[in-house]
């Protein structure tokens, strides 16, 4: 379509009249979102002055979201294109007054309450404007038409019958009719373009709102696998491990019954019996390290004295973490010290090693001091580093030192929700 086409239809198209509906909708809705807003920010100004902060503070972010769902319901209407809102994560604190305050220092608050107060400010004269120049070029350029039910004088003394006063106002109806449609769409892109800078996700908010589903995904992932480990040992414990315990005890009987046999027959069941035992063992081994179910009926306390038992050196093990934290942290927890004393056991040539694992209100702090020859490293070895990838895994944090010489401490911090 050519220039001249497109001015000539601009009048007369529907995304003409809808820019038009927004900005006059917006005018109305900015009225009432600046005169709200206005109020009720003199009250709280006010409040605030007499030493009272909470309640009306509170009050003011409430219209504050009920101004932006309006102006996102309007955009939604008039142009078809819903401004996302900015998902908050709920401010956390101790009481109401904290949890108000951190609300009100989030940047997307203040960006709603600018944006209830700017589009008042803009609007409104927006509106007028648009209204006035419509009313002109509707009423101007058909004026020659009727021209003569009109007096031959208005108010301003033009002499409204004469040719040269119709064919300048015919002239001004013309240029605000074919004008307008420009103007009135460039306020409402205007309109639209702030609306989605102070309403809309910013890059930033998209990172962070992206970071947060890929924790709590990750969060669901851990928990899954630990479902899974849970399921898995409770199906060799009461499967697979009983027919083994059962086959074994089968084998000693015959071992014991069977003795008068030739040595050279006697020795296959007692290779066979030995076997099965030896099995029994490293599968009890295996369904420990899968998921020790002491640790889900008596807590890491437990668990971790079932290791450092079975550990060829001596440990000192100081264990209080009341109350008992989730059940994936403990998991994480009683997999890391495991991780930590098998490498003590194969590396570090160590006589002594020291647990320490404390409850520190919402935090795990996991200490394991190894008395060895010291010179760990991260990146030697996959040990550290599968470590590492566990704590990291439950959104925790490691540590090590470990001088040439010794000792070495390994330090790790898990966040502790009960």
């Amino acid at each position: 379509m050519t220039v001249g086409g497109r001015v000539l239809r601009a009048p007369w198209r529907v995304s003409t009249w809808m820019a038009t509906f927004q900005i006059v909708v917006g005018g109305i809705v900015g009225i009432l979102t600046f005169t709200l807003l206005s109020v009720v920010g003199s009250v709280v100004l006010m409040f605030a002055v007499a030493g009272i902060r909470r309640l009306p503070l509170s009050v003011l972010l409430r219209c504050g979201r009920m101004c932006t769902r309006m102006n996102r319901s309007r955009f939604a209407a008039l142009r078809g294109e819903p401004i996302p809102a900015v998902i908050q994560s709920p401010p956390g604190g101790p009481s109401l007054r904290s949890r108000v305050w951190a609300e009100a220092q989030q940047p997307v608050v203040r960006s709603r309450l600018a944006y209830g107060l700017l589009s008042g400010v803009a609007l409104m004269p927006g509106t007028a404007v648009s209204m006035t120049l419509w009313t002109i070029g509707l009423l101007g350029t058909p004026i020659a038409a009727y021209a003569w039910a009109l007096p031959e004088r208005n108010d301003f003394g033009w002499r409204l019958h004469e040719p040269v006063t119709l064919i300048v106002l015919t002239s001004v109806g013309l240029l605000c009719l074919y004008g307008t449609p420009w103007v009135v769409r460039a306020m409402a892109a205007w309109d639209a373009a702030v609306a989605r800078r102070l309403l809309a996700p910013s890059r930033a908010d998209h990172l962070a709102q992206r970071v947060e589903v890929l924790a709590e995904s990750q969060v669901r992932l851990i928990d899954a696998a630990d479902a899974e480990r849970r399921r898995i040992e409770r199906d060799l414990h009461d499967g697979t491990q009983q027919r083994l315990t059962s086959l074994a005890m089968n084998l000693g009987i015959a071992r014991e019954l069977l003795s008068h046999l030739p040595p050279e027959e006697h020795k296959l069941v007692v290779d066979a019996h030995d076997e099965a035992m030896q099995t029994l063992t490293e599968l009890r081994g295996f369904v420990r390290g899968l998921y020790p179910a002491v640790l889900d009926e008596r807590g890491l306390d437990a668990a971790l004295s079932g290791i450092a038992a079975r550990l060829p050196v001596s440990v000192c093990l100081t264990v209080d973490v009341v109350p008992r934290p989730a059940p994936t942290i403990e998991a994480a927890a009683y997999f890391v010290v495991s991780e930590a004393l098998t490498n003590v056991a194969k590396h570090a040539e160590a006589d002594e090693v020291h647990i320490d694992v404390n409850r520190l209100d919402d935090r795990l702090r996991i200490r394991v001091v190894d008395d060895g020859r010291g010179g760990a490293s991260l990146e030697k070895g996959t040990g550290l580093r599968g470590l590492r990838e566990r704590v990291i895994s439950a959104g925790g944090e490691l540590a090590i030192d470990s001088p040439v010489g010794g000792p070495t401490v390994i330090t790790v911090e898990l966040p502790c929700v009960s």
